[in-house]
């Protein structure tokens, strides 16, 4: 019988240290639990009993649908805990409840979001946070002590996730690279003049507008127009090819400029927010693991070697069919791995399944090995600590509110059904994950 900690961690020669923290055996990396044992942080997103509004709505489907069926809120989060245990879970994943950590015989760890960058940003409609905002620092600092300093000498916390899928680059929510977007910041906007000051360190005026082709004749001509675009596009980093952006710089030397500046500009910017998000939430709580941004694609490498230097583990999000290209993007920086959403969506379910991201495939039972296949190829990476499932309960048939979402990604229907051949797997997977890690042979970094 395996000796195992409250946590459900595997009791086997990890001293307890109070809190969740790094450890490594065997060139394999390990999360290890407040007891002192070697854990894997085995989640599920947006356990909730309110999750999704109808969009155009005020109702929640799920959430009526399960307090007739439990009678109340309470009893709900006892019979939610006590299923992921069952199934192996043992870690609230974002977006969650973390009141359904403590009614179960088993503790679940949780793994809040805190939006540290982008709360900074939405207020003033920016895509990206402006990170040379005089103001931004203080947010950040402000915050942290706000979210985390009071929550400093709770266990259950393995550590904070600073942000969701921030914008690297072009990607679905646009086709600007982060130098043009700061660019065409408001007039005198700090990130914007930034930008400028950025660009007139690089070459003179002449050299700069003659590969950006600019209508100004000058620094400060520059800073007066209105707009200024990049005479040059280029696909999501997911969509390029190294060698097609080198055989299109190759033959326009102005756009390997162009793009060599947005690069570098990029650079800047990655290194800039993981040295400020880390500084802030290590002087706010120093008890707790920094989970990084939850990339939602490998960005440049640039970034992710930002990230590397700065986060404890490195996360991020993979909808792909499998994990692998993704681990190796990120194990350049030789740090421990979190996948922090994953997912696959049957069409077998009776949901429209036309938004959300992810693999779609026929039925339930597709389903149950695409989960089966993903997690045991992740498990095969010495740098991986954890894989979180998106999400808990399907979404609405008529879209939720906050994007229209109305996919099958549920463990259990908007009835609170649970789809049994998914949950046997991922119970099978779940209980043998350990095993597996183990037996991960990879060079790590």
């Amino acid at each position: 019988m395996v000796a195992k900690t409250r946590w459900g961690g595997i009791a086997d020669g990890f001293r307890a240290g109070g809190f969740f923290r790094l450890g490594e055996r065997d060139g394999v990396c390990w999360l290890i639990d407040p007891d002192g044992g070697r854990f894997l942080s085995k989640g599920v997103n947006t356990v909730r009993i309110d999750q999704d509004q109808i969009r155009g709505g005020e109702r929640f489907p799920y959430a009526e649908n399960c307090r007739r069926k439990y009678g109340g809120d309470d009893a709900w989060r006892r019979a939610a805990a006590t299923r992921l245990a069952g199934w192996g879970f043992n870690t609230l994943g974002s977006w969650s409840d973390e009141t359904v950590a403590k009614p179960g015989a088993v503790p679940l760890a949780v793994t809040p979001n805190l939006d540290l960058g982008m709360s900074f940003a939405w207020p003033r409609r920016q895509s990206f946070p402006d990170l040379f905002d005089p103001q931004f620092e203080n947010h950040l600092t402000q915050r942290a002590r706000d979210l985390c300093a009071k929550r400093s000498g709770e266990q259950q916390i393995t550590g904070w996730f600073s942000d969701n899928e921030l914008r690297w680059g072009p990607d679905w929510r646009g086709g600007d690279d982060l130098l043009t977007l700061f660019l065409n910041l408001p007039p005198a906007s700090p990130g914007r003049d930034a930008a400028i000051d950025f660009l007139r360190g690089r070459r003179d005026f002449a050299g700069f507008n003659d590969a950006w082709r600019t209508p100004a004749r000058s620094w400060d001509d520059l800073a007066k127009l209105a707009r200024i675009d990049a005479p040059y596009r280029r696909k999501p980093p997911h969509e390029r090819s190294v060698p097609s952006e080198d055989a299109a710089d190759r033959a326009d030397p102005r756009r390997a400029v162009v793009m060599a500046d947005c690069d570098a500009f990029l650079a800047l910017l990655a290194e800039r927010y993981f040295a400020l998000t880390c500084a802030a939430l290590r002087a706010a709580d120093a008890n707790h693991l920094l989970l990084g941004s939850r990339f939602a694609y490998p960005p440049p490498r640039a970034v992710i070697e930002a990230a590397g230097r700065h986060v404890d583990v490195v996360s991020f999000n993979c909808y792909d069919p499998g994990p692998e290209a993704a681990l190796a993007a990120y194990a350049v920086t030789g740090k421990p791995c979190l996948i922090g959403e994953f997912s696959f969506r049957g069409e077998d379910s009776g949901l429209p399944n036309t938004g959300g991201a992810g693999p779609k495939v026929a039925t339930q039972t597709d389903r149950a090995a695409s989960f089966r296949r993903y997690v045991e190829a992740a498990l095969r990476s010495p740098l991986l600590v954890g894989y979180h499932w998106f999400e808990h309960a399907d979404q609405p048939a008529q879209g939720r509110s906050l994007d229209g979402e109305n996919s099958n990604f549920g463990t259990v229907t908007i009835e609170d059904r649970v789809y049994e051949e998914l949950t046997a797997a991922m119970t099978q997977v779940n209980g043998r994950a350990e095993a597996l890690h183990a037996a991960a042979r990879e060079a790590v970094g």
